[in-house]
């Protein structure tokens, strides 16, 4: 490393998070949904009156929790997506999926559901409210990730990565003070991630890509290590806690830094516990043609994307109605296309974000 290159400040621009966060190429955007949801009416419903909120467009947060675009029960009806992918990591909560594939999903706390969309795929995810005694705390990220021109056409591909499944890496520093590193991709220490979609740009080593959520204690130190290239883009997006110190940059709760990537990135956290994301990969460096849950090379393709999916509905909507949920399901379980089911552990509803 030349001398101008080491003076350089690690810490290279700082920016608030706000509701959906702003990401760099590969990555599209970042959504965060925090929604402190009321007890279920047996029906996986709100039990509170739903007047006065946009019904099927409820982004106000009133009372601390969104309808979205559910009418019933909160959530994203069948909705189409072609041309990037998307990665959702819950932190608290209940998600019910359903797609044109036919595969249908409940998954919950520390789970991932990674789909590719490629040449088109519908689906919906409801936040079905399952505890009728207490409040539903439901908390998740939605990271939307491009794919490269020549992937955007390949087939649909839907998969869960468990809670169980995924590494989680501990640290600890000289005081005894831990750091907890969730590896959702991106390899670290010994930890290698649950293999990406085989379309992802993640799939590619060459790429770069890591995503990785932090859990710090008050006053830990911990040492994340350089990317593999120097073209590689690194963020740190701080969402809970007081602040966290990025390369002796105290950066507060509710802001994203973006770093340097060709150096060991030294983090402290603050004076109570801090949790934060990393996004990071290299990008894909092509043009990005985007209408609303299509994206693109171009805006001829996206014409196109519009035309097919009113020609061919991505395949159709095999279910009964467009927000379905899964009554009765008591556990986290994935149907995929083919008919084959796995079904894990059951769904804690009472237990902390992990």
């Amino acid at each position: 490393m030349d001398d101008l290159e080491s003076t350089r400040p690690v810490v290279l621009e700082t920016v608030p998070l706000g509701t959906q966060w702003q990401t760099v190429d590969p990555f599209l955007f970042c959504a965060h949904h925090d929604d402190a949801y009321p007890a279920g009416d047996g029906a996986n419903a709100p039990v509170a009156s739903l007047a006065g909120r946009t019904i099927g467009q409820d982004f106000a947060g009133v009372d601390g929790w969104n309808m979205y675009h559910g009418s019933v029960v909160p959530g994203f009806p069948q909705h189409p997506h072609r041309g990037f992918e998307t990665v959702t990591f819950v932190r608290s909560g209940v998600v019910d999926h359903a797609d044109s594939l036919g595969a249908g999903a409940r998954f919950g706390r520390g789970d991932v559901q990674w789909i590719t969309a490629g040449a088109g795929i519908v689906h919906s995810e409801m936040f079905p409210l399952l505890d009728e005694s207490s409040g539903n705390n439901l908390q998740l990220f939605q990271i939307w990730l491009n794919l490269p021109a020549d992937d955007k056409m390949v087939d649909p591909y839907f998969t869960m990565l468990w809670d169980g499944e995924i590494p989680k890496v501990e640290r600890t520093d000289a005081a005894g003070r831990t750091t907890t590193i969730t590896v959702i991709a991106g390899a670290t220490d010994d930890a290698v991630p649950v293999a990406p979609p085989p379309h992802s740009w993640a799939a590619r080593d060459e790429a770069d890509v890591a995503i990785w959520h932090l859990r710090i204690d008050p006053g830990a130190a911990v040492q994340l290590p350089p990317a593999k290239g120097a073209d590689t883009v690194r963020t740190i997006y701080v969402f809970e806690g007081d602040q966290l110190e990025v390369a002796e940059t105290p950066i507060k709760t509710g802001i994203s830094a973006a770093v340097r990537s060709d150096v060991a990135l030294d983090l402290v956290g603050g004076s109570t516990e801090v949790e934060a994301m990393v996004l990071q990969g290299r990008p894909i460096g092509e043009p990005v043609a985007q209408y609303g849950p299509f994206v693109m090379n171009t805006q001829e393709e996206i014409m196109q994307a519009m035309n097919d999916y009113q020609a061919t509905g991505f395949g159709g909507w095999p279910w009964p109605r467009p927000d379905p949920v899964h009554i009765g399901r008591t556990s986290r379980f994935a149907r995929h296309a083919d008919g084959h089911e796995e079904e894990t552990d059951q769904l804690d509803l009472t237990a902390a974000p992990s």
